[in-house]
């Protein structure tokens, strides 16, 4: 009897995996959508970098630069960084997945929290390593928690901060308590996406922490105040060990050339992130007051989305609250997937968007907004 497959067979646990899912564009029969789902910058990417974007076009025939120098030095100038530190890759995504490939195997464990983002769950299977949930406390993640979860299996520690879909943070000392605790062959990776928006004291994206450390790396996109996101355009900030064995592996090509330097033209224009900033904060708080206001909760977030809970009542759940907004051509993110099954994100969107969202949900709770 032959022990022949009828088809390839992909090795064990990766059927097992529940692939990702991106917020939903489009709401069938309406004439005018916002799309609130993916917390993409209402303000769009600087001037500059479409420039730069446009200008790289006229020499599309060639291959992009293997190192993404043009981009790393402006990421090193504008953060006080040694370019040797520095790996850049297609989105923050992918340097979360090689992070995973190079140091998760069979056997090995990988913590995350229980709102975390859904990709490193993805990541740790795709590497065959097993990813251990800890729970968070009120939305936030609990650092004594995941000691408690450490065991000789650990290899990775993942935390989103601020977190998504929750846009809370953890405070700078405590990082550095979670990081002292760790085995020092335990990585702490530290996915700070939506770094830029932070405006507290006790807050650091995790620059200090890596620079001091041998165990522990930063990720940031330019998917999100940069307004980047169709490029994928990430970088990681660590220690030249790990960015050695990273680069090994990774693509020879994996950013193209446009995106390196649309990449670099926007984040040397920080006089157009500080507007796009500025708006955030601005929304941020009033988004969060007036959801309040007509009886719902929001999560407080210092981040440019806001996490909206539905009461449990009939009729006025998540669920009614999206088809209700997405029946007038407002799209959010249902979070079910993240453990909040009556929740909604909310991205910070235009002033126009803002005040039809604020709008629409009043008159779905039967208050005036």
């Amino acid at each position: 009897m032959s022990n022949e497959m009828s088809q390839p067979v992909p090795r064990p646990g990766i059927l097992d995996i529940a692939a990702y899912v991106p917020g939903k564009e489009h709401a069938p029969g309406v004439a005018r959508v916002f799309k609130l789902s993916s917390n993409e910058t209402p303000l769009g990417a600087s001037p500059k970098a479409v420039a730069a974007f446009k200008q790289a076009a006229d020499h599309l025939e060639r291959y992009p630069d293997g190192q993404a120098l043009e981009l790393r030095e402006a990421i090193a100038s504008v953060h006080g960084l040694n370019v040797a530190n520095l790996m850049c890759g297609n989105g923050s995504d992918e340097l979360l997945g090689l992070l995973c490939h190079v140091y998760l195997g069979p056997g090995d464990e990988a913590i995350i929290t229980e709102h975390g983002f859904l990709v490193y769950k993805i990541q740790i299977m795709g590497a065959g390593a097993t990813p251990v949930t800890v729970k968070e406390r009120d939305c936030q993640v609990d650092v004594d928690a995941i000691l408690a979860a450490v065991t000789d299996k650990t290899r990775m520690v993942f935390i989103a901060n601020p977190g998504n879909p929750t846009g809370t943070y953890v405070p700078v000392s405590e990082i550095r308590r979670l990081q002292a605790a760790l085995p020092k062959h335990v990585m702490l990776v530290l996915d700070a996406a939506y770094a830029e928006y932070v405006r507290r004291n006790d807050y650091e994206a995790g620059i200090e922490i890596v620079s001091s450390s041998k165990n522990v790396v930063m990720t940031r996109t330019f998917s999100k105040v940069y307004g980047l996101a169709a490029l994928r355009v990430g970088w990681m900030y660590g220690p030249i060990e790990i960015i050695d064995a990273m680069n090994r592996v990774r693509g020879p090509f994996n950013l193209n050339a446009p995106a390196i330097a649309a990449g670099a033209a926007a984040i040397r224009d920080q006089a157009f992130i500080a507007g796009a900033v500025a708006h955030n904060n601005l929304w941020l708080d009033k988004l969060t007051t007036a959801f309040e206001a007509i009886g719902l909760k929001a999560t407080p977030s210092v981040a440019n989305f806001v996490l909206i809970h539905f009461p449990d009542v009939d009729g006025k759940r998540a669920a009614d609250a999206d088809e209700f907004l997405t029946g007038r051509g407002y799209i959010l993110r249902a979070v079910r997937a993240y453990g909040f099954p009556n929740s909604l994100r909310m991205s910070v969107g235009t002033e126009e968007a803002n005040r039809g969202v604020i709008e629409a949900l009043g008159e779905f709770m039967g208050r005036k907004a």
